[in-house]
Formats: structure tokens, C-alpha cells, sequence
């Protein structure tokens, strides 16, 4: 067997191992990109660039569709059948989805310097590979018998959200009607990313957890899930009504329920093992930004003046301190596991998550501090360069396992 051969081969033998190169690829290409837009934008290097599409509706594009999916898909098409004890996702349905995705994300990219209709043709290939990836995850949760389908159903509804999301930016593509990129915007966020690591979360870190820590009792209470889901669905549904003001109705259970979780799944005991650290220090990211959203909101409905407090602090608190560091712990997790090693996070590894969290950091500050507000752009592209960094390391620390064969010689 040649090299190309068997480097296919490895990439082939599980679901994580394509979509989480692709993913690896992306994220730093994604960032690559934003960090050269903001350079051009703030005079550092040249001028602005002119792109085909608004910038920021391109980054939040890449960056809510074209980055965390690939990694939630590999993650799920690994555990979803493992959920249900159901049978396991074909490898023609996992690489069709990450060469759908590959190729439109491919696409998009080319369309931000050529046109809009190379970009329209790269989202409908993203969503091509979106489809077949849902229509193997319900194959699974349709033909099982598994008494427990809570959290697969909720991961299966929030997927083809995500869906309609996508679809709904190309049709602000098409139209430029801002009826459509709002919707696309908000479903992303609360009706796709949050539910979908919501649920992950209550699914994974207590059943981690107590696989490494002595006399864990496990707390999952579904009905703090329901609540959950219930108030990022309605901060999503306020937002689009227009009616940001009243988000803190939901936003202060969300953030209640998440600092409750966060103590009864043992924050602090988890920073004896750093594998599971990473887990709980990313879900606490969660009740810090739905604080800062609850805050924000509160602050709009006292009518106090027409500035927006925090500006985009909460969002990039959600985003980069929550979905980033989840994605990238769960990520890790799975790498170390599926390739024979044993679960253990290495220095190196534990450094570069240390450094997601000051890239958090570093966006957040100038929003919610004013004395740093002059520091704003600085800190931005700070922000931008140390997640650059932090992440294109990691690629390169883990990309070479998912096209190389287990060290322990089985499959997968």
C-alpha cells in the first residue's frame, strides 16, 4: 500500500479523523484570514481589503458554521451511536460530510475575493454535506431501541436548526434582506452552538468526571436541561423579535442553572486531572457570559442612556471562553482516546488551553472595562494572535494522529 493509500486509510478508519483535520485546517485558515482583515483595517498592514461580502457577517459565517461543525460532527458521529448502543455511522456518510463541508468552506474562501456566486455555490455544497450528516445521525436515533434518547434527540433538532441557519445565510446572500442574516446570526448561536454543547455537557462531564474522580456522585437533572434549552431558545427567539431588553427574563436562570452545575459537577476537584479541568473550565465560561448577556440586557431596560454596555463581551465570552474551549477539550479527548494513548493531557496541551482562556480574555477586557476601551484595537488583535497561535500549535501538536495509525495497533 503506497503512502497516499494508507494515509487515506487512517483517515478513513474513524469519524473523527477527517472531520477534526478538516476542522484543525480551518481554524487556523479562518483566523489567518480575520487576523489579515483586522491588520488591513486598523493601518497595521496596508488598507482594509475589499471583500465580496460584509467581513463580519464573513467571520461569524466562518467561524459559527465553518469551524465549530466540523468538530461537533466528528465528535458526535463517534458518541451518538455509543448514546443508544445503535449502529455505528458508515464511513461513506462521515467522509461524503467532511468533503461537502471541506469543499464549500474551500469555496467560500475563493468567494470572498471572486464573487457572491462562488460564495452561494460554496454554502450549498456546505450544505449538502450538512444533510447527509443529519440524515445519519436520525438513521441512528430512528433505529434504535435505546430507552434513553433525551440527549440525541435534542443534538438531532439542534442540527437541523443549524441547518436552516446555513440556508438562511445564503439567502441573505441572494437577497440581501437582513431578515435572513439576523435569523442566521441568532439560530447559530442559540438554536444550534449552545444547545448542541449544552447538551454534550450534560451528557459527557459528569460521566467523565466520575470516571477519574474517587467517590463522584453524578449529578445530571434533567430538568435543569429543559430550562436551559428553554432559555437560549427564548434569548434567540427575543432577539429576533427585537426585544433585546427583556433577554435578561432568560438569560439569569441560564447563567443560575450553570453556576449550579458547575459546582455540583465539582469545578474545583476537577483541577486534579487536567483532561477534565479543561472540561469544567470551559463549561464555567458559560455562567460568566450569560451573566455578562443578563447584565447587558438589564442595562438596555433600565433605559440607561443609548450606550450598549459590554458591547460584544458577552457573545465572544460565550463563543471563545464556552464553544472554543469545549470544542478544543472534547477535541483533545477524543484524539488522545481514539488513537491508544492514554488519557492524559500533556503539559504542552494544558499551556495552549491556558492560552485560549487569555485570548478570552484579551477580547472581552476592552468591553467591559473603560479604562481599556482605549486599549480596544490593540487588544483585539492580541486577542487574534494569541488564539492564532495557541491554535495553529495545537493543529500541528494533533493533526499528525488522524492520518497516522493507532499506537496501540487496533482499529479505529
Amino acid at each position: 500500500m503506497n503512502k497516499q493509500a494508507t494515509i487515506w486509510h487512517h483517515l478513513s478508519a474513524a469519524p473523527h479523523r477527517s472531520l477534526f483535520l478538516v476542522g484543525a485546517l480551518q481554524g487556523v485558515f479562518t483566523l489567518l484570514w480575520w487576523a489579515f482583515d483586522l491588520m488591513g483595517r486598523y493601518g497595521i498592514v496596508g488598507s482594509a481589503p475589499i471583500w465580496s461580502t460584509t467581513p463580519i457577517w464573513a467571520h461569524a459565517f466562518l467561524m459559527v458554521y465553518g469551524f465549530f461543525p466540523f468538530f461537533i460532527f466528528g465528535f458526535l458521529f463517534t458518541t451518538f451511536p455509543n448514546w443508544m448502543n445503535g449502529e455505528k455511522i458508515k464511513s461513506r456518510h462521515f467522509l461524503a460530510t467532511c468533503l461537502f463541508m471541506a469543499g464549500g468552506i474551500v469555496m467560500f474562501y475563493a468567494g470572498l475575493f471572486i464573487g457572491k456566486p462562488v460564495l452561494a455555490a460554496g454554502i450549498i455544497a456546505m450544505l449538502t454535506g450538512w444533510a447527509i450528516a443529519i440524515m445519519a445521525l436520525l438513521r441512528v436515533l430512528l433505529n434504535t431501541e435505546a430507552q434513553d434518547k433525551r440527549h440525541a434527540r435534542v443534538a438531532s433538532v439542534a442540527f437541523i436548526f443549524g441547518w436552516l441557519g446555513v440556508a438562511a445565510y445564503l439567502a441573505w446572500l441572494l437577497t440581501d434582506h437582513s431578515l435572513f442574516i439576523d435569523f442566521s446570526r441568532q439560530a447559530g448561536i442559540w438554536f444550534f452552538l449552545l444547545p448542541i454543547l449544552l447538551t454534550v455537557s450534560h451528557r459527557m462531564i459528569p460521566f467523565f468526571s466520575s470516571r477519574v474522580l474517587e467517590n463522584y456522585v453524578i449529578v445530571r437533572p434533567y430538568v435543569l436541561l429543559w430550562l436551559m434549552l428553554a432559555c437560549s431558545a427564548g434569548h434567540g427567539l427575543l432577539q429576533l423579535a427585537g426585544m433585546p431588553q427583556y433577554a435578561w427574563w432568560v438569560d439569569l436562570p441560564l447563567a443560575g442553572c450553570a453556576l449550579y452545575l458547575s459546582w455540583a459537577w465539582g469545578l474545583s476537584r476537577s483541577f486534579s486531572v487536567s483532561l477534565l479541568a479543561v472540561l469544567h473550565i470551559s463549561f464555567a465560561w458559560l455562567s460568566v457570559s450569560m451573566l455578562l448577556f443578563a447584565a447587558q440586557s438589564l442595562m438596555m431596560w433600565l433605559n440607561e442612556g443609548e450606550r450598549i454596555w459590554f458591547g460584544l463581551a458577552p457573545l465572544h465570552a460565550l463563543a471563545i471562553g464556552y464553544f472554543a474551549s469545549m470544542v478544543l477539550g472534547m477535541a483533545s479527548r477524543v484524539t488522545i482516546g481514539h488513537s491508544g494513548r492514554p488519557l492524559v493531557l500533556d503539559h504542552f496541551t494544558w499551556l495552549l488551553f491556558l492560552g485560549f482562556q487569555a485570548a478570552a480574555v484579551f477580547r472581552i477586557l476592552p468591553d467591559i472595562i473603560p479604562a481599556a476601551s482605549s486599549l480596544g484595537p490593540i487588544l483585539y488583535l492580541c486577542a487574534g494572535a494569541v488564539w492564532l497561535i495557541c491554535f495553529t500549535l495545537w493543529a500541528a501538536h494533533f493533526a499528525p494522529i488522524y492520518w497516522r495509525a493507532r499506537i496501540d495497533g487496533k482499529l479505529g
